[in-house]
């Protein structure tokens, strides 16, 4: 951001503007206003950086790690690697229990993908302490070893206040906190009588994030868990706080993302983009979800691509993918393939609704592959080649250019026929 501010153009900033195909000039003023951020830890060496924000393709994120009921690091590589093959631009590292940070650096030096790190779910496992012993000095020692371990952007929960939290209790909701790490900042506060630490000590923050150039994403702990709480004053109250902290964050040259709900009803995720980007300044937006009804567990893929597709068309630049675990496992290799699957149909069809530049050259692409009845084009063009190979592979029709559903009757190769003067027969 600082350079960007000084009219110099990175090597990162060149690299984005190739893969976006944008004016290198016109990505440095986003850069430098803050609508676009870029982030890139100076000692993150494998990153294939990626731009997140105004104009720029919408982004998705992938979230693995360990947990104390699933703490297989090996597993967890092996869903790094099948991520980084369906070229998710982002892994966020949400390890929970134990040493995590052999984890976080084999993580950094193999991918190529953006890493994200909550270090609150770090600082238990790490100093081997209750959440009520933590002190002030220690979660300030876990950002800085997670910044020093090459983390691109971290998740901080400094919007949430003592004066929010006694909203909420006032005010009452039906999911409470839903957030994890709004949760825990919630109950250290509760149970240590003291304000919000990364709220209270924000400028030391700042200070490690500029001096490893790791990107905020300000955390939403008051993001809604049902569709309940959507859009109520304790979400709107702490959005308006992460608004300040962003002006106080661009003063000291850190880029910023804003995250955003959550459960939310269809008829409000255009308003609720509006919101982030008034209040926030227009900073990108990083959305979980948003998950349009809460009825589907085991499905929570789908209710998510549906509101990250108009969350996307609305203005949001950056989706964190849910997969069908969501609300009941850790996921698996195969849950977390589904949602990446899932977010990036949604993630693209939002850059096809607001106008993205070429984003319906692939749609065009793909269009013409089928009306050509080319089967290896279609499976070349697919967000997701291996599945629709297999199917066809398992379904081998009497003619090799049909499928098994129409046959003779497939509407393509009989429309390719009567518009090349030949006759079509059925028998």
């Amino acid at each position: 951001m600082t350079a960007a501010r000084e009219g110099k153009i990175t090597p990162q900033m060149k690299r984005v503007a190739v893969k976006e195909g944008i004016d290198v000039e016109i990505l440095r003023q986003r850069v430098a206003d803050g609508r676009v951020v870029i982030p890139a830890n100076r000692n993150h060496h494998a990153l294939d950086p990626e731009g997140v924000g105004e104009g720029l393709r919408t982004k998705i994120n992938v979230n693995l790690g360990i947990s104390r009921d699933c703490a297989d690091f090996e597993y967890e590589m092996q869903k790094v690697a099948k991520a980084v093959e369906l070229k998710a631009e982002s892994i966020m590292d949400l390890s929970s229990y134990g040493k995590t940070q052999a984890f976080r650096r084999q993580l950094v030096e193999k991918s190529p993908a953006m890493i994200g790190t909550v270090p609150i779910y770090d600082a238990v496992g790490m100093l081997a302490k209750d959440l009520a012993e933590l002190t002030v000095a220690d979660f300030l020692e876990v950002i800085r070893i997670h910044a020093e371990d090459g983390v691109d952007f971290m998740t901080i929960h400094a919007g949430i206040t003592r004066s929010i939290v006694a909203d909420l209790k006032r005010l009452g909701r039906v999911t409470h906190i839903v957030s994890r790490g709004g949760s825990l900042i919630c109950a250290w506060m509760e149970m240590t009588g003291r304000e919000n630490p990364f709220y209270e000590h924000f400028e030391e923050i700042l200070k490690i994030c500029a001096e490893y150039d790791v990107t905020l994403s300000l955390g939403d702990a008051c993001r809604p868990g049902s569709i309940a709480d959507a859009t109520d004053t304790v979400q709107l109250k702490e959005l308006m706080v992460l608004g300040e902290l962003t002006l106080k964050a661009w003063e000291a040259g850190v880029q910023v993302m804003i995250e955003g709900p959550g459960h939310m009803a269809l008829n409000e995720i255009a308003a609720n983009v509006l919101l982030e980007k008034k209040l926030c300044h227009g900073a990108p937006f990083y959305v979980l979800g948003p998950l349009v009804t809460d009825v589907a567990p085991g499905y929570d893929h789908i209710t998510s691509a549906i509101g990250g597709a108009i969350a996307a068309m609305a203005g949001a630049d950056f989706l964190c993918y849910v997969t069908p675990a969501e609300h009941l496992r850790l996921p698996d290799l195969e849950d977390m393939v589904e949602g990446i699957i899932a977010a990036k149909i949604a993630a693209h069809a939002g850059d096809i609704a607001k106008g993205l530049p070429g984003a319906k050259d692939w749609d065009l692409e793909m269009s013409r592959a089928r009306a050509a009845l080319d089967w290896e084009s279609m499976f070349r063009l697919a967000i997701d080649p291996e599945k629709p190979r297999r199917y066809r592979q398992e379904s081998q029709p009497l003619d090799s250019d049909t499928c098994t559903m129409c046959g003779k009757m497939c509407a393509v190769k009989n429309m390719n026929r009567i518009l090349q003067g030949e006759s079509v027969t059925l028998r």
